[in-house]
């Protein structure tokens, strides 16, 4: 779920993909407020997957447990 800040949703997403196809993908990303790599990642995402792509990944976990205290 994107947070509540977040200039894209997944259907933003989709509209900024199917505008970026018949206008350059910074012209796009100026309009929507966001950075051309932001746009670039979103569009690439689109090509790669699909729709699927388009909706939000979890991020990975690494657990980074620390070692019991002697006791």
């Amino acid at each position: 779920m994107a947070h509540a800040n977040a200039l894209l949703s997944a259907e933003g997403r989709r509209r900024l993909v199917e505008r970026c196809q018949s206008r350059p993908i910074g012209h796009v990303a100026a309009e929507r407020g966001i950075s051309r790599a932001c746009a670039s990642k979103w569009v690439n995402r689109w090509r790669r997957y699909g729709d699927i792509g388009l909706h939000d990944r979890p991020s990975p976990r690494i657990p980074a447990r620390t070692r019991p205290r002697p006791r």
